[in-house]
């Protein structure tokens, strides 16, 4: 099990629940985790145990980018996942227990899951999702706030990102399709995963072992119509919008004025192009139910 070495004593406390429910039936050892090197360290030395993480999408993604920088990312090294994160965006859309005791005792009947992974033409890798526009800004003023605010930082930040923004020029390529964004564009979502900062729908229909990356633009950048995005956002209600694009490819290209971007929640750019493509089932995750891809199925 990888825990974080700079968790306060609230996280000790889930840890510490979640641990006792693992060592009920399983041999467990506990490493302590404070940056990348350090993980690489715990998985070049984990003797054939089964990686638990104790974290969010941050922690999955450093995980799997040590695995794959080490040539050892495979669907057949499955992961587990205790969600401690703020969002813990990808355990909402596999059905992950978020209350850390229920989850490890979710993980001693798991199955492994194998998923896609989306890729980029810098050398970085996402999980869950990255999105660019307000949504990168939102989550780097959410930043600053999370201390104080916990979850509710996301929706403060992007209260006050979407309040300042009026968009940019970008023109999405899917499969070498451009879409008619016909304005400026205030986001772009490239999604494996369904949901961003802490539960909002952003991809609502998005299914993380499909081979497929589903993108959403939106071009609501008048004040009245980045409210209303904002709000229909937290229930996936905004693909239904008229400024509101979607769409399915296995490649996205994004360029123009240059953009920030967050990949699972690491924040990225400016930066005026990038490419994105979707390697099928390249990894694994222990999920309730778990079993062979679930193309069409349900989460």
């Amino acid at each position: 099990m990888v825990t974080n070495a700079a968790a306060g004593s609230t996280d000790d406390e889930r840890v510490d629940s979640a641990l006792a429910v693992l060592r009920e039936s399983s041999d467990v050892r506990v490493e302590s985790c404070s940056d990348p090197d350090d993980l690489g360290r715990i998985l070049a030395g984990r003797d054939g145990r089964t990686p638990v993480l104790m974290g969010g999408d941050g922690s999955v993604h450093t995980a799997v980018a040590a695995l794959r920088g080490r040539g050892e990312l495979s669907a057949d090294l499955p992961l587990g996942l205790i969600p401690l994160g703020t969002g813990n965006d990808l355990a909402r859309t596999l059905g992950i227990p978020l209350d850390p005791a229920e989850a490890a005792r979710a993980l001693l009947t798991a199955r492994p899951r194998a998923l896609d992974l989306i890729v980029d033409d810098a050398g970085g890798l996402v999980v869950n999702v990255v999105h660019l526009g307000v949504g990168a800004e939102a989550a780097e003023r959410a930043g600053a706030l999370k201390d104080k605010l916990g979850k509710a930082a996301y929706a403060v930040g992007g209260v006050l990102a979407a309040a300042t923004t009026t968009g940019w020029g970008l023109r999405v390529e899917v499969d070498g399709a451009a879409l008619e964004t016909d304005g400026p564009v205030l986001m772009v979502g490239i999604a494996n995963g369904r949901t961003i900062g802490g539960g909002a729908e952003l991809a609502p229909d998005a299914i993380p072992d499909d081979g497929l990356l589903d993108v959403v633009v939106a071009t609501s950048t008048g004040p009245l119509a980045r409210l209303g995005f904002g709000v229909a956002m937290r229930e996936g209600e905004h693909v239904e919008r008229d400024d509101v694009l979607s769409a399915r490819g296995r490649t996205v290209t994004v360029s123009g004025e240059a953009f920030p971007l967050n990949a699972d929640g690491e924040l990225d750019g400016p930066v005026s192009a990038r490419t994105w493509t979707v390697e099928p089932a390249a990894w694994s995750l222990l999920v309730p139910g778990g079993g062979p891809t679930s193309s069409g199925g349900s989460d």
